[in-house]
């Protein structure tokens, strides 16, 4: 496979600290992995990477085509994100962080993640404004906001082993940065809370059924679904570009809406109880063991999550009552 060597890669001018990119000249895609640490979230370093990022692309494209690295990426027509890290995609936004924040009765700070994440996904969701299709290659676990990126791009292409799912809801949460939008997009609005209020881990067959996954592939042949798609798209660029168009025309995902929704997030954020940020910062220690084990056991960790939740409930119901004897 072509891909642009080292010394000529563009993307290198930024020397990007969680986010690998890869250019794929035969069928003119740019791919870039998430390679973040010390969990696979959404770290401040990785949301700025890719932000530079996508801001290489767009300038790449625009300058003037006389310009060496512009000529190289004058064709490009398609924008994969996919995950370095085997097994995860990515679990979503940095609960250590928010829990931090919270208890820091930091708006401002919160305010600023949200905004870096809204700014990443509206224009991943628009294709950047330029005449490319994006994709998503989802070939482990997304939650949270690593499932809304997933669902930012124009294709979100799963495999079978892939596990997606919202469970900010387990935490006394939503989730703040695009869910609500993108999946009342594909799926209606009735449906999209109910996958927000329920919490659960979907597997990737099931969101195919629903029609959240596009194209379904085995395991271990993600990248090879993405290169038929590809093949496919090529042959009818101009139809296919057109109904991503209507789309876009036909169900807008704007700026302004996603930033309204972040903004009531941080302010539901600020309204989280002292059990609920025990929860969350439970959450953010399972992650960390999840990734120790180097396991994606991701339904068992949050089953088990949430059967400890309920306990607590009903511990905390029990304790509260007035009526029952010390």
């Amino acid at each position: 496979m072509d891909s642009v060597r080292p010394g000529n890669d563009p993307t290198l001018q930024h020397h990007y600290k969680q986010l690998i990119t890869r250019y794929d000249h035969d069928r003119k895609a740019m791919w870039y992995y998430m390679n973040s640490s010390p969990r696979p979230c959404f770290t401040i370093d990785l949301l700025n990477d890719i932000n530079h990022f996508q801001q290489d692309v767009t300038s790449w494209v625009n300058v003037s085509p006389s310009d060496v690295c512009s000529s190289i990426f004058s064709s490009l027509r398609y924008i994969v994100l996919a995950s370095q890290i085997p097994g995860v995609f990515n679990l979503g936004g940095d609960l250590t962080l928010f829990k931090n924040l919270i208890c820091d009765r930091n708006r401002e700070g919160l305010l600023a993640y949200a905004k870096s994440c809204i700014d990443v996904l509206h224009a991943n969701s628009v294709n950047l404004n330029l005449p490319i299709t994006t994709i998503s290659l989802v070939q482990g676990d997304a939650l949270g906001g690593g499932f809304e990126a997933a669902l930012s791009s124009t294709v979100l292409i799963a495999e079978k082993r892939a596990q997606m799912g919202l469970p900010e809801i387990l935490f006394n949460l939503f989730p703040g940065m695009g869910a609500y939008n993108l999946l009342g997009r594909r799926i209606g609005a009735a449906r999209a809370e109910k996958m927000i209020l329920s919490g659960r881990i979907y597997s990737a067959e099931e969101l195919n059924e629903l029609g959240v996954v596009d194209i379904l592939a085995e395991e271990g042949e993600g990248m090879e679904a993405v290169h038929s798609y590809i093949r496919k798209q090529d042959k009818f660029n101009n139809g296919y570009q057109a109904v991503h168009n209507i789309r876009q025309l036909y169900h807008p995902v704007t700026y302004e809406q996603l930033m309204n929704v972040a903004t009531l997030w941080v302010g539901t954020a600020l309204q989280l109880r002292e059990k609920d940020l025990r929860i969350m910062g439970r959450l953010a220690r399972s992650q960390d063991r999840l990734m120790r084990k180097k396991t994606t056991a991701t339904q068992e960790l949050i089953l088990h999550e949430r059967t400890k939740i309920e306990e607590d409930y009903i511990f905390d119901s029990a304790t509260s009552d007035p009526t029952r004897s010390a």
